[in-house]
C-alpha cells in the first residue's frame, strides 16, 4: 500500500484513568510515578484494558493502517521499560539534566544492567487480540535511557548504553517473535545530544537491532510540543541514522516546518513524515498534510512514505486528536489517487 498511516506511539489517555493536568504540568517522568494514576491498583491493570481498547477503537475508526496501544499503560515512553531492568535502584533514585536543562530524578544504575522480564508483551498481545490491523509497539532506546540514568556502576555512559542495548535487542526479538508487525525505537535525546550519539549512540543502536529480521523503526524528534515551543528548522542529528539498520525512520516536519531536503541523505530508507502539527488541537485540513507529504517527495519515493503525526499525540485533547488522525486518513486517501 501506498502511503500507509500510522500513530507514532502514544494515543490521549482518559482524565478518567490518569491525571492529565499534573502530566502536563510536570516533566515526564523518568522514574516510576504511580500516584499519576487515578484508579487504584487492585482496578488499575483493568481499567488500562478499557483504555487502551478505547484508543484501539479510535484508530481503526479514524482509518489508521498500523495500530499501536496508544501506550496507555504508561507514565511516560520510557519510565516503564528503563524502571523494569535489573541493576537499577528503585528505592534511592539518581539525578540527571533534562533536554531543556532541568534537573529531575533519574534511574540510577547500580549494577550490570539485565533484562529480567518482558516488559511490553503483554501490551502487544491484548493489542493483537483487539485488532485485525497490522500493529506496531515501541520501546525506548539505549542511548536516550543511557541519558535518562545516572551511572554510578559503569566506567563510562557508553559501556551503559551497550548494556541498555542488550536488554532492549532481547525485548524487540520477543515482540516479534509474538507477531509484532513493525517494532519502534524511541531515541530523542540523539537529537538533544548530537556529539554524544555520534560518538556511540548508533553503535548501541545497532546493536539493540543486531539479529532482528522484522520490520524496524527509530524516531528522533525535538520534544513534546507541550513543554518545548519555537523547533529548529532543522535536526543536529539524522543524516548519521543512514548507518544505522533500521527500516523505517520517523522525523517531525509539521510543525518546525522541516527542510525536507535532508532526507535525501537518508537513501534506502522509509521515511516515517511527521506531518500532523501537536503544537495546536486545531485539526488540519487534508488538504494541509497533503502539501506537507509534498514537501518530502522530491526526496523520498512514494513506496517509502509513511504518515504519521509529529511525535505522540498523548498531550492532546481526545477529539482533537480523532480528529487530526482522520485528516490525515483522508489525505493519504488523497495521495494514493493522485500517485498511485
Amino acid at each position: 500500500m501506498l502511503f500507509p498511516t500510522t500513530l507514532v506511539g502514544s494515543f490521549p489517555q482518559p482524565d478518567w484513568l490518569i491525571d492529565r493536568q499534573r502530566l502536563t504540568e510536570n516533566i515526564p517522568p523518568r522514574v516510576r510515578a504511580s500516584d499519576l494514576w487515578r484508579i487504584p491498583e487492585p482496578w488499575l491493570a483493568e481499567a488500562q484494558d478499557d483504555a487502551t481498547l478505547i484508543a484501539i477503537r479510535a484508530q481503526e475508526e479514524a482509518g489508521i493502517d498500523i495500530v499501536t496501544d496508544g501506550e496507555i499503560r504508561r507514565e511516560s515512553y520510557s519510565n516503564r521499560f528503563a524502571t523494569a531492568l535489573e541493576g537499577i535502584d528503585l528505592e534511592h533514585h539518581g539525578v540527571a539534566t533534562t533536554r531543556s536543562g532541568k534537573q529531575q530524578a533519574v534511574p540510577r544504575i547500580v549494577g550490570k544492567l539485565r533484562r529480567k522480564h518482558a516488559v511490553e508483551l503483554q501490551d502487544l498481545l491484548f493489542l493483537k487480540n483487539h485488532t485485525s490491523r497490522k500493529t506496531k509497539i515501541t520501546v525506548p532506546g539505549p542511548f536516550t535511557m543511557s541519558q535518562q540514568a545516572q551511572n554510578d556502576f559503569y566506567p563510562s555512559v557508553e559501556a551503559a548504553a551497550m548494556d541498555y542495548a542488550a536488554a532492549v535487542n532481547e525485548e524487540i526479538r520477543e515482540l516479534f517473535a509474538a507477531g509484532a508487525d513493525v517494532v519502534q525505537i524511541d531515541e530523542p535525546y540523539m537529537q538533544a545530544q548530537p556529539e554524544k550519539a555520534r560518538s556511540y549512540g548508533v553503535a548501541a543502536l545497532n546493536r539493540a537491532l543486531e539479529g532482528i529480521k522484522g520490520e524496524t523503526a527509530v524516531h528522533i524528534c525535538f520534544g513534546y510540543s507541550a513543554y518545548l515551543k519555537n523547533k529548529p528548522a532543522g535536526y543536529s542529528f539524522l543524516p548519521e541514522f543512514a548507518g544505522c539498520s533500521c527500516r523505517q525512520i520517523s522525523i517531525e516536519t509539521a510543525e518546525p516546518k522541516l527542510d525536507c531536503s535532508v532526507l535525501a541523505r537518508l537513501p534506502g530508507k522509509k521515511i516515517m513524515v511527521g506531518c500532523i502539527d501537536l503544537s495546536t488541537p486545531e485539526i488540519e485540513t487534508p488538504e494541509t498534510i497533503v502539501a506537507r507529504i509534498k514537501r518530502a517527495l522530491p526526496y523520498v519515493s512514494p513506496q517509502d512514505v509513511i504518515l504519521a503525526p509529529d511525535c505522540g499525540m498523548k498531550f492532546l485533547p481526545r477529539d482533537s486528536a480523532i480528529g487530526k488522525l482522520r485528516s490525515m486518513v483522508e489525505a493519504a486517501k488523497r495521495l494514493r489517487a493522485e500517485l498511485a
